[in-house]
C-alpha cells in the first residue's frame, strides 16, 4: 500500500501525459493530410511485402532495400496483413511509438534519475508537443525509431548507475540497441556510441583511483558489457546482416549508394548540428552548466557522446528527404533524459527565506518559463518543410497525389512509369515504376545515373520527371548545368521522351521554372485516353504552394 501511494503521483501524471498527447492530436494535427512524397515509398514496399511479394519495389522484381526503416516496414506489413490498412498500420505504429516515448521520458526521469515531479513532467510534455505527431500525420515511421533509441538509453543510464548488473540487464540492452538498428542502419551507430557513453561513465570516477585502465574495465564490469554487446552484433546482427546481403545483392541498403556515394557530406554535417541545436535547444543550457565540476562534467561528455557522435554521422550522407529534421529526431527523448542529472545540486534560495510576495513572483516566473519551453516546441512544426505556410499544414494539397488516383485506373495493365516523383506517383497508382533518381532501383543507384538504355528496357508508358525549366524557359545544356546529376538525368529522360516519339502530355507549375513534365508514348492502347486526361487535368495543385498549376505545355512547339 505504501507503494503505491509513492507511485500515485506519477500514476496521475502518466495518465495526463496521455490525455495531454490525445488532446494534442486531436486539436493541433492535421490527420487529413496525404503521406508526404518521401513516405510513400516505405508504404509501398510494406503494401508488396503484406501481399506476400516479398520486399519489393515492383512485384515480380527482384528484391529492393529502399526502405531503410527496416523494421518498421515490417511490423507495418504485419498489422496490413491482420485487416489494417496500409495508412492505419503506418500511423497506428507512430501514434503507439509517440506516446510511449513521452510516457519513458517522464519515467526514466522520474526512477532512474531521480529528478522531481515538474521538471520530468516538463521534459514530457516538450516531448509531448514536439515535431513527433507531425511525423505520423506525414506517415513516417520516426517516432518508432526514436521509441527504441528511447527504450536503449534508458537501459544504458540504468547500466551506468548499477554497480554489478545483472546478466539480464546487460543483455536487455544490447538487444534493445539490436533493434534499433534494424528499425534503422544509423541506429548501429547510435547504440555503439550509447555504449561508449557507459564505458566513459564506468571506467571514469573522482576519487583518482590507483587502479590502472584494465583493472577498472575488469573491476567496474565493463567486460561483460562490452561482450555481450559484440556477441549479440556479430552473432544475431551478423545473421541478419548475411541474410540481408543474400537476399537484396547487396550489403547496405540501396539507398546509401545514392545518398553516401560522392565522399564527406559537409552540408549534411552542418545541417545535422543545426538541427539538433533547434530541436534541443532548451537543453543545452543544461549541458552548459554541466560543466561546473569534475563530476558533473564527466557525466556531461558521456552523455554528449552520443548526441553529438550521431548528429556528426551524417556527414556520411547527403541530407535529402530529412522532413523536419526527422534524421535527428531520436536525439530528442535521449537529450530530454539526460539534462535533469546535469542540474541536480544546483543551490538556489530556500522557498522558506523567501517572502510569500517573493515566491510567488518566482512561481508566476517559473510558471512562464515553462510554458514557454513547452511553445518552443510545438513551434518546430512550423518549419518541417522549407515552403510550409502555416504551422497547422506541413504541406499544401499535391498535385502528384491526384495524379496516382487517375492513373490508378489503369492499374494491373502491366503499366510503367519512369519518374523522378517516386513516392505519391507509385503509391497510388499501382503501376510498375522506375525510379529515375536510384534510391528504390538498384541498377542506377550502383550504375551511378540513369542511362537510355535501361529506359529502353522498359519502354516506360509515361515520363514523369521534375525540374527548374519548361517550354517557356527552356533547359541550358551547358557543361556546368550537365554536371549537375539532376539536371543530366531530367534531360536523359527529356531528350529519349523527344527521341522516341512520346506525346508531352502537360507541363504543370506555377511558374515556368518550377515544374512537373508527364510524356506519354503513343502505341499503346490507353494512351489517346491518358493524354487527354493528363493534359486537361484541372486540379493539379503545386505541392510547394498548393496552388492550381498552369500546364505549361500548351507553349511547346508542335
Amino acid at each position: 500500500m505504501t507503494s503505491l501511494k509513492k507511485l500515485l503521483p506519477d500514476l496521475l501524471i502518466s495518465l495526463a501525459l496521455v490525455a495531454a498527447v490525445i488532446f494534442y492530436a486531436t486539436r493541433y494535427i492535421d490527420f487529413s493530410i496525404p503521406p508526404f512524397e518521401d513516405a510513400a515509398m516505405l508504404m509501398r514496399y510494406a503494401q508488396h511485402l503484406a501481399e506476400g511479394h516479398g520486399i519489393v519495389w515492383n512485384v515480380g522484381e527482384h528484391p529492393v532495400d529502399g526502405a531503410t526503416d527496416f523494421l518498421f516496414m515490417v511490423a507495418s506489413a504485419a498489422l496490413i496483413k491482420l485487416g489494417l490498412t496500409v495508412g492505419q498500420a503506418v500511423r497506428g505504429i507512430g501514434f503507439a511509438s509517440h506516446l510511449l516515448t513521452v510516457l519513458i521520458v517522464y519515467w526514466t526521469n522520474r526512477r532512474v534519475n531521480h529528478a522531481n515531479i515538474p521538471f520530468s513532467l516538463l521534459s514530457g510534455l516538450y516531448l509531448a508537443v514536439g515535431t513527433g505527431l507531425s511525423y505520423v500525420s506525414a506517415y513516417f515511421g520516426t517516432p518508432f525509431f526514436a521509441l527504441a533509441a528511447a527504450s536503449t538509453w534508458t537501459l544504458g543510464l540504468i547500466l551506468i548507475q548499477k554497480e554489478n548488473p545483472r546478466f539480464g540487464l546487460i543483455l536487455a540492452f544490447a538487444l534493445s540497441g539490436l533493434v534499433t538498428g534494424l528499425i534503422r542502419p544509423e541506429g548501429v551507430i547510435l547504440a555503439s556510441l550509447m555504449l561508449l557513453a557507459i564505458i566513459v561513465m564506468r571506467m571514469t570516477d573522482d576519487n583518482n583511483s590507483p587502479l590502472s585502465l584494465w583493472e577498472r574495465v575488469r573491476v567496474r564490469g565493463i567486460v561483460p558489457i562490452i561482450v555481450t554487446f559484440g556477441a549479440v552484433f556479430l552473432l544475431l546482427g551478423g545473421a541478419y546482416f548475411l541474410w540481408r546481403w543474400n537476399y537484396f545483392g547487396y550489403p547496405l541498403p540501396n539507398p546509401f549508394y545514392k545518398k553516401g556515394d560522392s565522399g564527406l557530406h559537409w552540408d549534411s554535417y552542418n545541417n545535422s548540428l543545426l538541427n539538433l541545436l533547434r530541436l534541443c535547444l532548451p537543453m543545452a543550457v543544461a549541458f552548459i552548466l554541466g560543466f561546473r565540476s569534475r563530476e558533473t562534467t564527466r557525466q556531461t561528455i558521456a552523455y554528449l557522446i552520443p548526441i553529438l557522435g550521431f548528429a556528426a554521422a551524417f556527414i556520411l550522407i547527403s541530407d535529402e528527404m530529412n522532413y523536419g529534421a526527422r534524421f535527428q529526431y531520436a536525439l530528442l527523448p535521449i537529450a530530454l533524459m539526460s539534462w535533469t542529472p546535469l542540474v541536480r545540486g544546483l543551490s538556489f534560495s530556500k522557498p522558506n527565506q523567501l517572502s510569500a510576495r517573493e515566491r510567488g513572483v518566482y512561481f508566476i516566473a517559473l510558471m512562464g518559463l515553462s510554458a514557454g519551453l513547452i511553445y518552443y516546441s510545438w513551434y518546430q512544426n512550423c518549419f518541417l518543410t522549407s515552403y510550409q505556410q502555416t504551422c497547422a499544414r506541413p504541406y499544401e494539397s499535391d498535385g502528384r497525389y491526384d495524379m496516382g488516383k487517375l492513373l490508378a485506373e489503369y492499374r494491373g495493365k502491366g503499366y510503367v512509369i519512369a519518374t523522378t516523383e517516386a513516392g505519391l506517383l507509385p503509391y497510388y497508382s499501382g503501376w510498375d515504376a522506375i525510379d529515375t533518381w536510384g534510391l528504390n532501383d538498384q541498377f542506377i543507384a550502383h550504375n551511378g545515373s540513369l542511362t537510355a538504355e535501361y529506359l529502353d528496357r522498359y519502354k516506360p508508358q509515361i515520363i514523369m520527371f521534375h525540374d527548374y525549366y519548361s517550354p517557356l524557359v527552356p533547359p541550358k545544356l551547358t557543361e556546368a548545368n550537365l554536371a549537375q546529376r539532376w539536371f543530366s538525368m531530367t534531360i536523359t529522360m527529356k531528350e529519349y521522351a523527344e527521341a522516341n516519339g512520346y506525346v508531352l502530355a502537360a507541363v504543370f507549375g506555377d511558374s515556368p521554372y518550377d515544374t512537373h513534365y508527364y510524356y506519354v508514348r503513343t502505341d499503346f492502347a490507353d494512351s489517346k485516353h491518358l493524354i487527354e486526361q493528363i493534359s486537361t487535368m484541372k486540379k493539379y495543385h503545386w505541392p510547394t504552394t498548393g496552388k492550381k498549376s498552369i500546364n505549361y505545355a500548351i507553349y511547346s512547339e508542335p
